[in-house]
C-alpha cells in the first residue's frame, strides 16, 4: 500500500515539474528542439554565417559567398514601379556605383554582398558585423521603438522583437541615396524594411526581407535566403574601400 502511494505521488509530481518546450516556429510548428538559445530562452543567433551573393534582388541564386554550402536565395521577380521609380531606373546617370567613391553601401546593399556576417546578441540587443567594409549595425530587442524624429541615415534605424522563435527586425529612417542592389533597382527616403529570421536548424538560418518604399514601388518586394554557419575557427577578415585608386582618380571620379 506504500508502496503504491509513493509512486501514485511522483506520478503527480511529475506532472507539476516544467517539460521544456519544443521549438516553435512563427507558424506555430514545431521544429527542432536542438537549436542554441540564449539564457533568456530567445533563439540564439550567435555565429559567423556565409550567404548567398545577391546583385539582383529579381533573380534566384544558391551559390554561398564564401563557398560554403547549403545557401539559397529566391528573388522577387519583376519588379513593379512607380513612375517616379521607372523614370530613375531608366536614368543612366544614375548608373555609376557610388560604392566606387567609398561611400556606404547602405543597409540593403550591405545584406546582398557575398562577404559572410557575424551576428553577436544579447538579450538586450542584436549587432551584425558586415566583413565588407568593417561596417556594422545595432539592433536594439528591448522593446522600444522607433525614435520620432530621426535623421535619415544610410543604415536607417532599426527595432527587434521576437514572434515565436522568429526575429523580426523594422528598419526606417533611410537617406534615399543607396540602391537596393548591385543592378542598381533604386530607393528613397521613404523606404521600409521588414527582415525576418529564424533558425532551420542549428547551423542554418531562414533570412526573409520585404522591402516597401511607395515612391519607387508600387507593390513590396520580397526575397528569402537560407545562410549557412561558418566552420569553427573561421574568422571575418579585415576589409577596406580602395585608398587613392588612381584608376577611378583619373576615370569615372574626375568627370
Amino acid at each position: 500500500m506504500i508502496l503504491r502511494l509513493s509512486i501514485a505521488a511522483a506520478a503527480v509530481l511529475a506532472c507539476l515539474v516544467p517539460v521544456p518546450a519544443r521549438a516553435q516556429s512563427a507558424a506555430g510548428k514545431s521544429t527542432s528542439g536542438t537549436i542554441p538559445r540564449l539564457v533568456d530562452g530567445k533563439p540564439d543567433f550567435n555565429g559567423i554565417w556565409d550567404r548567398p551573393r545577391v546583385a539582383d534582388v529579381t533573380r534566384n541564386g544558391n551559390a554561398c559567398g564564401a563557398n560554403s554550402a547549403g545557401c539559397k536565395q529566391e528573388g522577387a521577380g519583376e519588379l513593379s514601379y512607380t513612375a517616379k521609380g521607372m523614370e530613375l531606373w531608366k536614368d543612366v546617370e544614375h548608373r555609376f556605383d557610388y560604392s566606387a567613391r567609398c561611400l556606404p553601401w547602405g543597409y540593403t546593399r550591405a545584406w546582398q554582398t557575398e562577404y559572410p556576417v557575424e551576428i553577436v546578441q544579447t538579450p538586450q540587443r542584436l549587432a551584425i558585423l558586415w566583413e565588407s567594409n568593417n561596417v556594422f549595425h545595432v539592433v536594439p530587442t528591448d522593446g522600444r521603438d522607433h525614435p520620432k524624429d530621426l535623421d535619415p541615415t544610410w543604415m536607417g534605424n532599426s527595432v527587434g522583437k521576437y514572434e515565436g522563435d522568429t526575429l523580426v527586425i523594422d528598419t526606417i529612417g533611410f537617406n534615399g541615396r543607396t540602391w537596393l542592389d548591385t543592378a542598381e533597382h533604386p530607393t528613397s527616403d521613404a523606404l521600409h524594411v521588414m527582415e525576418r529570421i529564424r533558425h532551420l536548424d542549428a547551423d542554418h538560418l531562414s533570412y526573409e526581407v520585404t522591402w516597401e518604399d511607395e515612391k519607387m514601388y508600387t507593390k513590396p518586394i520580397k526575397n528569402r535566403r537560407v545562410f549557412t554557419r561558418m566552420k569553427p575557427g573561421q574568422e571575418l577578415m579585415e576589409f577596406w574601400c580602395m585608398e587613392n585608386n588612381k584608376d577611378l582618380l583619373e576615370g569615372h571620379l574626375t568627370r
